[in-house]
């Protein structure tokens, strides 16, 4: 049986369309007792987004950004988040609008990427869906400072740790956020195993 064959919505209400959309939903389950419940949810829909985290293989290093994250501020976390580039899709695919935005973010212009997996990062209450990348750099493929787009209100650092450093971090506290975590511990791996 499929999903879609146990769900029944009976009504939608837009709560928000102010920054993205916020939804309520009221729907029947059916659950795997063959019996229906009546349940409501809601959703916040900010479209799909990518994540690429670059690695030196040589020099064992990666680049990241420090940048300033109301919503980790007022839960309390009083610090720059250091992450993965990333950004939303704003419609176009995947590949290209991750190496926009790194070159937006980190200043460089990269050669190949490879996608590694997809993933939800909040299903119980987020709509999007993630698109990891990887790829190599080096020196040569540097073209600008980075830093974002101060009209779009960012304010990037870029950071260069190794590998071994960035991981020290996780285990720290100072890297936090999961998409970072996740592409970490996937170059951890599967690159730069041994």
């Amino acid at each position: 049986m499929s999903v879609k064959d146990r769900v029944r919505v009976r009504e939608t209400k837009l709560l928000s369309d102010n920054w993205y959309v916020l939804k309520t939903t009221t729907f029947d389950w059916k659950r795997r007792d063959g019996a229906w419940q009546t349940q409501s949810r809601e959703h916040y829909d900010r479209g799909n987004g990518a994540v690429l985290l670059p690695y030196n293989r040589a020099n064992r290093t990666v680049l990241l950004v420090k940048q300033f994250r109301y919503p980790a501020y007022v839960n309390g976390y009083d610090d720059l988040l250091i992450e993965a580039a990333a950004g939303l899709l704003d419609d176009a695919e995947p590949e290209v609008r991750i190496r926009a935005e790194v070159e937006e973010e980190l200043g460089y212009r990269l050669g190949e990427v490879r996608k590694v997996f997809e993933a939800f990062m909040s299903p119980g209450s987020v709509t999007e869906i993630l698109h990891f990348f990887v790829a190599e750099y080096d020196a040569g493929m540097r073209i600008g400072e980075g830093g974002g787009h101060p009209d779009e209100g960012e304010d990037i650092e870029v950071l260069e740790p190794t590998l071994d450093e960035a991981l020290a971090m996780i285990a720290d506290g100072r890297i936090c956020d999961a998409k970072t975590i996740m592409l970490l511990q996937h170059l951890a791996l599967t690159v730069f195993r041994g």
